[in-house]
């Protein structure tokens, strides 16, 4: 039994990560003389299993990843210390596993820092701190990885990475270059249902997060991130300078994974010296998912954490089980493959507490009560499921579903938790469910009547249900009690636009500009409200001024792309609609634009090409199929150009201009019968359409 034959390599594979020089170990694990040294240790820790640190028992969910040595490793770093701990031959080694000290995907392509080093004391308790990284560019990016310097990884013991999309934690606290303090934090998404989808999570060893190649994850143009980061002093001061790595994806996410909590937190109330608290929840799922990855957490008080599945067949499927819970080697744990989980299963979580002075975890001596809270000497009870949402019908979001279930039920818990209220709401507006948004923002309003979110949601929530008059005077309360809000000014601006109250909009957007002058929406508003009172240069100067701040600006592309075309410089609305389109591809109007700046630019398999896509997302948009006949037609192909016109009339058969169309078409390939047939039924629909008239007059005689 010999260091080079056994030991060396169940250490180089499963200890090292973390035992290496400048790793998050407390020693080194590289060298025999290392070892030795430790030994008896060693033996110790890994007979007791706390290390490797591996919470979940074996059989009980498929992680990748998987620390725990299996029992013929255990048994054999026992007899290695038994024996003497024997080197063997040094020469007969693997040679040990090499641990760089820059970053470990190469050089990242954005580093950000902090703004300040952090001084950690020497002694006291655990610290929880939040810092908050600006994301500088100006433009949005996907990140396919993730690497984060924590600066002295011996003190961190876990960190984990927050989007922040509308910057309101920095807002909510303005001294926050020296870190807020903290281990749970709330942030306010904005109006876009954007949820949190990925499990951004650091521990020491594994310093680089990789999403899969068709999810990665986006940052936008004024997002911050939040580093949350659990520090442990080390006996003496540590200054900390942490940085984080991003690395750009090509390419944008083609799947969307969202983050599903089960929690309870509502009923922790433990009393001292109870050993067997238990608080439960469960969630109904009402789509077809595959679940990615699962992270419990429970402070000190936790004992057994458990998570499983029940199908709707009644089987049921373990996720994950922890029966000696600590909160020190708390991680998130993926799975080695999806886990599928039809619509009706229902996701269960029940965990144990221990509050007794059997505790060895218990942070009070002697135990007190324990309620729920975001301090770590509170306790939590929550289980984090990353879910991939399967087998989804075209035109909803699944992910849409998921969260009105889950807020659902967060309600049937909690009828006036305002978090929940306010996100199904949000869900239910996007779903189109308008009628019952309403109620949801009305149920809130009765809860907290001033809140200028709340206005804002059911302004628009009222607005889409075509109730715009209220909606206006909903919004006008929204800024009534709050000058400054500009999203309430926005949505009241846009909507005086669709009134065609032009001044009144261009005032709603300057004061807008004034109160959030990095808001690009805002100067591409003031724009549009330009344009349609005839000031086209001021309005070209919104739009650029929007471009300047965000360069992927829909409206203000858009906007500018149209005007270009009017200006006769098609090459040029050809860039500027492109960009357009690649935001809101989705965006017919955006595509018929590019289309023509194409057909314009001599481009036409272009604009065929955008058309085509345009036609698929609304087959039975006649005029769509009218202009793609038109191009068809200019490109020679006049077959496929009857067929499109022939789509066209189909759904507007009595589009007088279409007859006369079809008839020119058929006419060109030699139809004369058809073509007459066409001119005579544009001339049945108006008598004195000269068109129709001098088309049936040309024809040749037959």
């Amino acid at each position: 039994m010999t260091w080079s034959r056994q030991i060396a390599p169940i250490f180089y594979k499963n200890c090292t990560s973390c035992h290496h020089p400048g790793g998050a170990g407390p020693f080194s694990l590289l060298q025999y003389q290392d070892a030795l040294r430790h030994g008896l240790q060693i033996a110790a820790v890994t007979r007791s299993r706390y290390m490797p640190p591996w919470l979940p028992e074996p059989g009980y969910g498929d992680f990748v990843e998987n620390r725990r040595l299996s029992d013929s490793d255990v048994m054999l770093i026992q007899k290695w210390v038994r024996s003497g701990m024997s080197p063997g031959s040094l020469q007969e080694a693997p040679a040990p596993p090499r641990y760089v000290s820059d970053w470990v995907l190469g050089k990242p392509d954005l580093i950000l820092s902090m703004e300040r080093p952090f001084v950690l004391n020497a002694s006291g308790a655990d610290i929880f701190r939040n810092f908050i990284f600006s994301y500088p560019l100006r433009q949005t990016h996907f990140i396919r990885a993730m690497e984060i310097r924590p600066g002295v990884p011996q003190v961190v013991h876990h960190a984990n990475v927050l989007i922040d999309r509308t910057a309101s934690f920095r807002h909510e606290h303005p001294h926050w270059e020296d870190g807020i303090p903290g281990m749970d934090i709330t942030m306010d998404a904005g109006n876009t249902f954007d949820p949190e989808g990925h499990f951004l999570f650091w521990k020491p060893d594994t310093p680089a997060l990789i999403e899969e190649p068709e999810m990665p994850w986006r940052l936008d143009p004024g997002n911050d991130l939040i580093l949350n980061m659990h520090l442990k002093p080390s006996g003496k001061p540590e200054t900390i300078v942490a940085s984080i790595g991003l690395y750009f994806s090509k390419e944008s996410a083609s799947k969307k994974p969202m983050l599903l909590q089960l929690e309870d937190d509502h009923d922790l109330d433990i009393p001292a010296g109870k050993r067997d608290f238990i608080v439960q929840d469960d969630l109904t799922l009402p789509v077809d998912v595959n679940v990615l990855g699962i992270y419990p957490h429970a402070h000190y008080l936790g004992k057994k954490l458990e998570g499983w599945a029940v199908l709707p067949d009644g089987r049921k499927k373990w996720l994950i089980r922890i029966s000696d819970w600590d909160i020190d080697r708390q991680s998130v744990y993926r799975y080695r493959k999806p886990v599928f989980l039809p619509k009706a299963t229902v996701l269960h979580m029940r965990y144990l507490y221990d509050n007794s002075a059997e505790n060895v975890h218990n942070p009070n001596s002697p135990p007190v009560r324990v309620r729920a809270g975001n301090r770590s000497v509170d306790e939590m009870a929550h289980l984090w499921i990353q879910v991939l949402p399967a087998n989804a019908s075209p035109g909803t979001d699944p992910r849409l579903l998921l969260e009105e279930a889950w807020m659902k039920h967060r309600l049937q818990k909690e009828p006036a938790d305002i978090v929940a209220l306010y996100n199904l709401a949000s869900a239910l507006v996007a779903l189109r469910e308008y009628g019952q948004a309403t109620s949801a923002y009305r149920r809130l309003l009765v809860i907290e009547p001033d809140s200028v979110r709340t206005l804002n949601g059911l302004g628009t929530a009222l607005e889409n249900d075509g109730n715009r008059e209220e909606a206006m005077k909903v919004y006008r309360q929204a800024v009534a009690a709050d000058p400054k809000a500009c999203d309430a000014r926005f949505n009241l601006g846009t909507l005086e636009l669709k009134s065609v109250q032009l001044a009144d909009a261009e005032r709603q957007f300057l004061e807008d500009i004034h109160d959030c002058p990095e808001d690009a929406t805002a100067y591409s508003g003031l724009g549009v409200a330009l344009a349609g009172e005839g000031h086209l240069d001021s309005a070209r100067d919104q739009f650029r001024h929007a471009l300047a701040l965000n360069p992927q600006e829909f409206t203000a592309l858009y906007q500018l792309g149209e005007m270009a075309i009017e200006s006769g410089k098609p090459m040029e609305a050809a860039v500027l609609l492109s960009d357009a389109v690649k935001q809101h591809p989705d965006d017919l109007d955006a595509r018929e634009h590019l289309a023509l700046a194409y057909a314009q630019s001599n481009r036409l398999e272009d604009a065929l090409t955008q058309l085509r896509v345009a036609a698929a997302f609304a087959p039975s948009n006649a005029d769509l199929h009218a202009l793609l006949s038109q191009v068809l037609s200019e490109a020679g192909q006049l077959q496929q150009a009857i067929k499109e016109q022939n789509i066209a009339l189909h759904l507007r058969p009595d589009d007088v201009d279409g007859w006369n169309n079809l008839g020119v078409l058929e006419a060109r390939t030699g139809r004369s019968i058809a073509a007459r047939s066409d001119f005579l039924r544009a001339l049945q629909l108006a008598p004195d359409d000269p068109q129709a008239r001098s088309n049936l007059t040309h024809l040749p005689a037959h």
